[in-house]
């Protein structure tokens, strides 16, 4: 098994990311995840050079 330091950086993808925020929002909501995944992906991102923290 090998184990992680907290130096080793994870990269996650921004679909997978997406496909989370969606999974969460369409359990709270009750709504169908492709209607909310298609709703984030056809909108215009609003600060397009923001990145995640790390």
């Amino acid at each position: 098994m090998v184990r992680k330091t907290p130096t080793d950086k994870v990269i996650v993808s921004r679909e997978r990311i997406l496909r989370s925020v969606t999974s969460s929002s369409a359990i709270e909501t009750g709504e169908r995840t492709a209607v909310i995944e298609q709703r984030l992906k056809s909108r215009p991102r609003l600060f397009p050079k923001l990145t995640l923290a790390f």
